[in-house]
């Protein structure tokens, strides 16, 4: 509900600033227009409403701990603050009308917690009231002196841009800090180079002191070796198929069967890779095992190569349709330049319109290896979770987003080795797609001057 508060105050802002704006004079002392005074009014209203929410969805939370933590603390009670608090939630979800307990401060806390909830969607609409009204009449009162619309619109445009700009750097900043934090706290633990160099991917904890094995083994080795394997199955698959049938799309089909055939293949993207997991495990996998048993091949019925098959499916959209539209955009004077040589279409294809859009089939190369490298429903229902040091296709193996999801599942305490290697393996994966942009954008570079393009 709360959604369609803040919009429709910012309509009114919008259609008032329109209607009354101009009869009153503001909006021709200003020398501005209606639909300018209209776009204003809404933008002050949104920037208002929304900056006030923000502050109340902070504030809020920090002023409820604090008079937590004052009835809490206040009952003398020896346990820690965190676990009454806890308790005090648990009483306030209860479905019971009154709230009763031994302890009077988790009682009282916890009707503060139920009073809470009941009042939180009246004041948030409130606050976001509040402050689309104030948006709108500072918006007013900068109109009525003289403030041109149009200018003043120009720039609250450009402050919103850069601070989405810098929303987006922030929340990459912490992404890359948290990861580097945790990974820190892991390498106190376990040494880098048994990481980055064991053989051995066992991540277990000590339920006592005296069990055996019970330091674990963390070397990243077996689970690098498979998301390595499953991503070059996966582009095996792909990479052919969707260049192919990109220079198909752009070179040789009719644009009527074109703007069919496009959209039916990127249907594929849209598949959530649940269905591809089952279509993995039910149908692919029993088929490559019983083909495998003709052929005289034993390949386990959890492994690479119908797992990398099935993600090369469902990356085929990306490099057919990012790779057709490189070649779309290659200009039409170099096909005829070919064609009044004597190429014919496929020599045209292959040596003129491919090494032109070569940057943009490389992005489409990489996009797709990038999310081979970040799948993890596929390759957990198809592939295994058991991390062997093999390169072998027909074997079982494990990949670095399913470990992760392994390690981070249920109830985990954030200090032990066996927690804290899933932000280590985290970071590792950002290093490894940070190399392969690099990587393309220096090979895009280089095929661009060699190519006359810089």
């Amino acid at each position: 509900m709360l959604a369609l508060f803040l919009p429709a105050f910012v309509a009114a802002a919008f259609w008032t600033a329109a209607r009354f704006g101009f009869a009153s004079g503001s909006a021709q002392l200003a020398g501005g227009t209606p639909a300018q005074a209209a776009r204003l009014a809404a933008m002050f209203a949104l920037c208002g409403g929304f900056a006030l929410l923000a502050a109340f969805g902070i504030i809020s939370p920090m002023i409820l701990r604090f008079q937590l933590s004052e009835i809490l603390l206040a009952g003398a009670d020896s346990e820690p603050f965190e676990l009454m608090l806890a308790r005090a939630e648990q009483l306030a979800a209860a479905t019971t009308e009154t709230i009763t307990s031994d302890n009077p401060a988790l009682a009282e806390a916890a009707e503060l917690l139920r009073r809470r909830d009941t009042a939180a969607p009246l004041h948030a609409r409130a606050t976001a009231i509040v402050g689309a009204t104030a948006g709108g009449a500072l918006a007013w009162l900068l109109m009525r002196f003289s403030f041109h619309p149009r200018r003043l619109g120009e720039r609250l445009t450009g402050v919103l841009l850069q601070m989405a700009a810098a929303a987006a750097l922030l929340v990459t900043v912490g992404i890359v800090f948290s990861l580097v934090v945790e990974t820190v706290r892991f390498f106190r633990l376990v040494p880098v180079g048994e990481f980055l160099f064991g053989l051995r991917w066992e991540p277990q904890i000590p339920l006592r002191e005296d069990q055996v094995a019970s330091g674990g083994a963390f070397g990243v080795v077996p689970v690098l070796l498979g998301t390595v394997l499953i991503s070059l199955v996966a582009m095996v698959v792909a990479a052919p198929l969707g260049l192919l049938s990109a220079i198909w799309l752009s070179e040789y089909a009719r644009p009527r069967v074109r703007a069919v055939a496009k959209p039916v293949l990127e249907l594929l993207a849209g598949i959530p890779t649940v269905v591809y997991g089952f279509f993995a495990v039910i149908a692919l996998a029993p088929a490559f095992r019983e083909g495998g048993a003709a052929l005289g091949l034993d390949i386990a019925a959890n492994s690479a190569l119908a797992a990398g098959f099935v993600m090369g499916v469902m990356i085929l959209p990306l490099v057919s349709s990012l790779s057709d539209d490189a070649f779309f955009s290659v200009p039409r004077g170099l096909r005829e330049a070919a064609f009044a040589l004597g190429a014919t279409r496929l020599e045209m294809a292959l040596r003129v319109v491919v090494p032109a859009a070569f940057p943009g089939v490389v992005s489409a190369f990489l996009l797709a290896v990038s999310r081979a490298l970040g799948e993890t429903m596929i390759v957990l229902m198809a592939a295994g979770l058991i991390a062997r040091l093999t390169f072998n296709p027909m074997e079982s193996v494990t990949t670095v987003t399913v470990q992760i999801v392994t390690l981070l599942t249920g109830d985990t305490a954030f200090d032990n080795p066996k927690t804290l290697s899933a932000f280590a393996l985290g970071f590792l994966l950002l290093l490894l797609t940070l190399g392969l942009n690099l990587t393309a954008l220096r090979v895009s570079r280089r095929w661009r001057r060699a190519y006359g393009g810089e």
